[in-house]
Parts: C-alpha cells; sequence; structure tokens
C-alpha cells in the first residue's frame, strides 16, 4: 500500500475535492466603478442691473464764434482813418474805416444833375403834352402830333427812372468808403492803415462775433449715439463747468482720424457765462444706456464678451456672448440679447471657458440670486 505523506497528501486532498460535482468555483468579477463627476468651476455671478453702468464719456472740444468775419473794402481810394484797434468791442454799425469819400462824392453829384435835367424834361413835355390835347379838342392840331407827344414823355419819364437808379446807385457807392460793423463782436485783427490805397477786396478787419458763440467737439464715430442720447451735457474749462445742449452732428468723415464733428450751444444760465471764442476745454456728457465694466469681460473666439450663467444646479454651465463692437479697457454698450435679469459671471471669468460646468460662489456686496 502506497503512503503519501506532508504536502503530497494535501495536494492530493485538494484534487479529490476539485473534481467533485459543485465544488468548481468562477474567479470573482471586479465591482463596478462610479462614474466620474466632471470638475466644476467655482464663480461668483450677480444680476446685470445691478453691475452694469452708465459711463461718463469725453472729447475736446473749443469755443468758436458763430461769426468771424473778414471786413473788405468794396471801393478803391486811400483810407483816411481807422477807429477801432485788435481786442476793442464795437458795436453793430459802428464805424471801423473811413476811405477818402470825394471821387464818390463828385459821383453822386453828377447823378443828382443828370436826374434834374430829365425831370425838367419831363415836366416840358407834359405841359406841351396837355396843350396838344386842348387844340385837338378845338380842331387846331392832328391826332398823329398828339401821339407824338405822348411818345416823347413817355421816353423822358424813362429817362427819369434810369437817372434816379444812377443817383442811387452813386449814393451806395458813397456808403461804402465807410466801413461798419455787421455785428457787436470783437476786433480780432486790424489790417487797415492809414494813407493806404486800398482796392475791391483789400481786407481791413477781422471781426469775431460776440455773444452767439458755440462748442465745437471732435468725437470718434462710436461716441455719436452715446452723445445723442446722452445726458448731463457740459463743457469743463478752468475748472468751470458750463452745461451745453446738442445742436448738429456732422455726417462726413474727417480725413485721416475719421473723426466727426458736433456742435452745441451754451444754455443760457444766470450762474455760469459762456466763455469767449478760442477757449479750449473737453466736452462731457454721461451715457444714458446700460455699459458692460471693462473688467467683466474677457476675449475668447477672437470677440470681447462676457460669461453669463446658463442652466441650474448641477446642470449650470457658462456660455459666452460675444459683446459686438467691444473695445479693451472700455465700457461697452449692452447687447440686445442680455436682459437686466441675467446672470453674469463677476469673478473668475478670466480662467473659463465656453460650455464648462459652474457652480456659484458667494460674491461680497452683489446679488447672486
Amino acid at each position: 500500500m502506497r503512503r503519501f505523506q506532508g504536502p503530497t497528501l494535501v495536494a492530493a486532498l485538494l484534487g479529490c475535492c476539485l473534481s467533485l460535482p459543485g465544488w468548481a468555483q468562477q474567479s470573482p468579477e471586479p465591482a463596478p466603478q462610479p462614474a466620474a463627476v466632471p470638475a466644476r468651476t467655482s464663480v461668483g455671478v450677480a444680476r446685470l442691473d445691478t453691475v452694469w453702468i452708465q459711463p461718463e464719456r469725453e472729447a475736446p472740444a473749443h469755443v468758436i464764434a458763430r461769426n468771424e468775419s473778414k471786413l473788405s473794402a468794396e471801393v478803391s481810394g486811400t483810407l483816411l482813418r481807422w477807429t477801432a484797434d485788435v481786442g476793442a468791442q464795437v458795436a453793430r454799425g459802428q464805424v471801423l474805416a473811413q476811405i477818402d469819400p470825394r471821387d464818390a462824392e463828385l459821383a453822386v453829384q453828377r447823378a443828382q444833375a443828370a436826374l434834374d435835367a430829365t425831370q425838367a424834361r419831363l415836366k416840358l413835355a407834359q405841359a406841351q403834352l396837355q396843350r396838344s390835347r386842348d387844340l385837338v379838342a378845338q380842331g387846331f392840331f392832328s391826332k398823329e402830333a398828339l401821339g407824338q407827344r405822348e411818345t416823347e414823355v413817355t421816353l423822358v419819364q424813362t429817362e427819369v427812372s434810369a437817372n434816379r437808379a444812377q443817383l442811387a446807385t452813386a449814393q451806395r457807392q458813397l456808403a461804402k468808403t465807410t466801413l461798419r460793423a455787421p455785428f457787436a463782436g470783437s476786433v480780432k485783427e486790424r489790417l487797415a492803415q492809414t494813407g493806404e490805397s486800398v482796392a475791391p477786396g483789400s481786407v481791413l478787419y477781422v471781426l469775431s462775433e460776440s455773444g452767439a458763440a458755440e462748442l465745437q467737439a471732435t468725437l470718434s464715430p462710436a461716441d455719436v449715439p452715446g452723445l445723442r442720447a446722452g445726458s448731463e451735457l457740459r463743457f469743463v474749462t478752468l475748472g468751470e463747468a458750463v452745461p451745453v445742449k446738442l445742436l448738429r452732428v456732422g455726417s462726413t468723415l474727417s480725413a485721416p482720424a475719421r473723426t466727426q464733428t458736433a456742435r452745441l450751444a451754451f444754455a443760457q444760465t444766470a450762474a455760469v457765462s459762456p466763455p469767449p471764442a478760442g477757449t479750449s476745454g473737453t466736452l462731457r456728457w454721461r451715457e444714458s444706456r446700460p455699459h458692460l465694466p471693462p473688467a467683466l469681460m474677457v476675449r475668447r473666439n477672437g470677440g470681447l464678451g462676457v460669461f453669463v450663467h446658463q442652466g441650474s444646479g448641477a446642470q449650470a454651465t457658462a456660455r459666452f456672448v460675444t459683446v459686438p463692437g467691444a473695445q479693451e479697457g472700455r465700457a461697452s454698450a449692452l447687447p440686445a440679447t442680455l436682459g437686466g435679469d441675467t446672470l453674469v459671471v463677476v469673478s473668475g471669468q478670466a480662467a473659463l471657458q465656453p460650455g464648462v460646468a459652474i457652480e456659484v460662489k458667494p460674491v461680497s456686496g452683489l446679488s447672486a440670486n
């Protein structure tokens, strides 16, 4: 009889057990692993109407006179005198310069004499016409001769009208020898010199109108809509702010800066008087449209915009909204697709990507509901 000892016996017994029915065992299957939960980015959100702003804009501006005229001589002659120097205030109709009027006075005398002569001829022709009519009634004068007398009167009347017009022309030329201020203003330049011979077109004075100054501002085309709808328009210069109102904006762009020109009028207030022409300063106004602060905007997909909260709970994601016309570091007008109740990401947006899952964290001082 064969004997099994030690390990050999144990192995033989184990083999017998495994060969019996029901004793075979399968290898255990690994336990199922829980699905991986995607990482969520913590961000701060707030209602858009709690963070939007109405920024203040500004543009360079300067005061210009409504009229700045170059007053020229209209007749030839020698300048006898001038009456106002640079910086002087003049009234409308005030005499500024006097050109020698003697030639013009002689022309007036000649025209007057010619008019007097034709008026005397007219008086004689009319008397002869009346005498001819009386003779025709008595049968001592023919009707053909009467017609000649009537034609003669008509011709002399025409000469009287022509001479009267000639006299008016001569008187007008005489009046042009005196240069007068067309409006109240200040003398900006005086080019008139006593004793000089002047000709028609010779500039004698440059006169700047006072009391009707306007403000001219240079704007970027992007600022024009905001100025049209803006409020609190004012011109700031030398520490003073003068209220103004928009008159018109030029429709053309100036090259090469590609800017537009706006004209504004000074509001009539007793507190602050309009600054004089030539004053430079800054035009400022407040936008009436809501704007996104530049700190909220980031650049994604080649454009500037903001991230907004989309979905709820575990399904919340970040959606990127492009802001048309946005510029770096500048508040931009709110897109029409965003309302005041939109939840916008106000912190953590620098690391976000469109469609990323987010969770909301409290933001100090802002509403996040």
